[in-house]
């Protein structure tokens, strides 16, 4: 076994270890360890023949070894504070020696990464001497191996939170004190599992972080009639939750954000005729195929789409981070392959330039004419991964570099492509979001492609696209950089407003309560709709942006909340009871070139509606589906007995023209789910 092999093994997240072997290894261990108590000779200095500590021990060990205590509530009792008794007894006495301040800034972060490595490598090979001697490997070598593997692999990051929170540990703790011992048992008391008797540390969960929200509530339209949210083209969520069904289990309810996975499709709406009015809503009210007594409001808005001949010059940077979390088949050899796609579609006079990070940044490639493809490709095979994440420093360095090679009638943007994994610099979210904020002010624009799994920081990435004037997809597929660096460039590349914004008035008269579908992370204050200085998403070339409102009609049974005792419910600026309005839509938006925005509207009346869910478009029925698919994943009380089987039914019916497949790919993915969920069969 080579060097590389070792290393992408230490990488890999080690199996969760069988907890009666473990019990089994940490029986064995303590018992030997007691048994070299009895015969190890006495330490200089000391007069009683034993260790200072061994009066803990005669007491620990037989709670340990011979279980007196085991599964009972008097174990967490007596053992925690038995645990931290002994702890703050071998720090006292000198067993356990603390480092200082000044050794944990002089040791370097990679000297811990190499020592952990050198001992994965023999702990490996003392185990394939064992396999070629034909000796069976026992629990505690087992259990040694991964827990070596394991610390092996924790990321630089978590190294530095180790040292820096060793270095803010007062003075007066390295001298000892009764006040210590509180310290000391808390932080023994970590997740646990016990197994015959015996409490075993939890196996380490992913590092994976998501920027979602509770599902939005019921409103009640007497009382707060208006809605307002940011446009949303992001696709990511899809993305991954396909990823995790794909891979065998269902996604994370944080991941799941509904308005992602509805966006994800195109759909056929009708788009406006002139770049004078970028967007064309189609709006249709219909039964709610989860609940009888209610009704969807279903708006469906298509951008202008630009001719691929009459769009402007693109000036890239693509941000690749290259550190050593990217060393994963899914993360930068996909990440080189997906941007190969995207170079083949660009046009001779585009620019593209090249910045990387890890440890700190560096410009792979100043910026470049496309027509130089093989100089391109070549600077993109050539990126290896390695160090620590940078990426603030590689922000500010390739906004530079965009700003260097700025096309004032062109677009201009960075393309960031990581996990997500920034730990160098300023990486907590508010921080970015000031850094992306300010670079959005020169008209650069922002894209981030998310790759991979284990320390995936979607809740980074969506931060950086929605301040950044930029959307966010997740590449799990070259099949997925196809669609969204390809097929859908025109869109991803080009866009055609910014700060996009959408406002629904509900008249009281007609609707009784609301609920809006997706778009948690995306809701507005009601005043930050004329508040030009209030960001919001964007939309390129062609984009489709489908909103969906739960609604419930005047006098439904399904209607949640009391009418007020004392509040009047008919607002006077509202139509009247007999109106055929039932809601009032605004948008507005900005020009990429603009600072002020512009408005239009639209009512909602009866003429939108359908009396049946079959009479409703094919695109709005599967959209609708996809919607109850999100919601259903993401444990919305309100699909609690919405069957997979009713989901998958609605949308084999308005599948329609499927050029690409990725509506066939959305039933597969919909029977994945109901067999994981362990629903029966309808």
């Amino acid at each position: 076994m080579t060097d590389l092999d070792l290393d992408k093994l230490a990488r890999r997240r080690p199996p969760a270890p069988d907890a009666e072997a473990r019990a089994r290894a940490f029986a064995s261990a303590m018992q030997a360890f007691d048994d070299a108590e009895k015969n190890v000779a006495a330490p200089q200095g000391s007069a009683g023949g034993g260790r200072r500590s061994s009066m803990f021990n005669r007491i620990w060990s037989p709670i340990m070894n011979r279980r007196l205590l085991a599964g009972s509530a008097l174990a967490m009792l007596l053992v925690v504070p038995v645990a931290g008794l002994v702890t703050y007894e071998m720090v006292r006495n000198g067993t356990v020696p603390l480092t200082t301040e000044t050794e944990i800034a002089a040791k370097p972060v990679d000297q811990d990464v190499r020592l952990r490595k050198q001992e994965a490598k023999k702990v490996q090979g003392e185990l394939e001497a064992t396999t070629e001697n034909g000796a069976a490997a026992t629990a505690a070598d087992t259990a040694q191996a991964t827990s070596t593997l394991a610390t092996e692999q924790a990321p630089v990051a978590e190294l530095r939170e180790e040292k820096e929170a060793a270095a803010a540990v007062p003075e007066s703790f390295a001298l000892g004190g009764a006040a210590n011992v509180d310290v000391l048992s808390r932080s023994i008391a970590q997740p646990s599992i016990v197994a015959d008797g015996i409490a075993m540390p939890m196996p380490a969960e992913d590092r994976e972080r998501f920027a979602s929200a509770d599902p939005n509530p019921v409103k009640s339209v007497a009382t707060d009639p208006v809605s307002t949210f940011s446009a949303d083209v992001d696709t990511a969520s899809y993305s991954y939750v396909r990823s995790a069904l794909l891979g065998g289990s269902l996604p994370d309810q944080e991941a799941v954000r509904v308005e992602e996975m509805v966006n994800y499709f195109p759909y056929d709406w009708k788009g406006p005729e002139t770049a004078d009015k970028p967007f064309n809503a189609t709006v249709t009210v219909m039964p709610t195929p989860w609940n009888k007594d209610t009704q969807l409001l279903h708006v469906g808005i298509k951008g202008f789409e630009t001719v691929a001949t009459a769009q402007p010059s693109a000036n890239l940077v693509f941000l690749i981070d290259v550190s050593g979390s990217m060393d994963e088949a899914d993360k930068l050899p996909l990440l080189k392959s997906a941007f190969r796609l995207l170079v083949g579609k660009l046009k001779d006079t585009d620019t593209v330039s090249i910045v990387t990070y890890a440890g700190n940044a560096g410009v792979v490639l100043e910026p470049t004419e496309a027509k130089e493809r093989d100089k391109i490709l070549s600077a993109i095979d050539n990126l290896q991964p390695g160090g620590s994440t940078a990426g603030a420093e590689g922000i500010e360095a390739a906004y530079r570099l965009a700003q260097k090679a700025f096309k004032k009638d062109g677009v201009n943007r960075v393309m960031l492509a990581t996990d997500g994994d920034f730990n160098v610099g300023p990486a907590s979210d508010e921080d970015l979001k000031r850094i992306i904020e300010e670079r959005r002010k020169s008209g650069i624009f922002l894209s981030v492609l998310g790759f991979g799994h284990g320390n995936y920081n979607d809740g980074m990435m969506q931060t950086l696209a929605q301040n950044g004037n930029g959307t966010a997809a997740y590449i799990d597929t070259l099949a997925e950089a196809q669609k969204t660096l390809v097929e859908e460039a025109g869109s991803s590349l080009f866009p055609i407003a910014k700060d996009v914004k959408f406002q629904i008035e509900f008249n009281p008269a007609r609707i009784a309560e609301y609920r809006l579908v997706g778009y948690e992370t995306r809701v507005l204050n009601r005043e930050d709709f004329n508040n030009d200085k209030v960001d919001a998403g964007d939309i390129g070339s062609g984009h489709r942006v489908t909103a969906i409102y739960e609604v419930t009609p005047k006098g439904s049974p399904a209607v949640l909340n009391d009418a007020l005792r004392y509040g009047n419910e008919q607002a006077a600026a509202t139509p009247v009871a007999g109106s055929s309005e039932l809601a009032f839509l605004k948008m507005r938006w900005k020009k990429p070139d603009s600072d002020t925005s512009e408005l239009v509207t639209m009512p909602v009346t009866d003429a939108n509606a359908v009396a049946d869910v079959n009479a409703a478009a094919t695109d709005v029925r599967f959209s609708v589906a996809v919607a109850a698919f999100g919601q259903k994943l993401k444990g919305v009380s309100a699909l609690q007995d919405y069957a997979y089987g009713s989901i998958l039914g609605l949308a084999q019916a308005a599948k329609g023209e499927d050029p690409f497949g990725y509506r066939a790919e959305f039933l597969k993915l919909v029977q994945l789910a109901g067999g994981l969920s362990g629903e029966k069969a309808q």
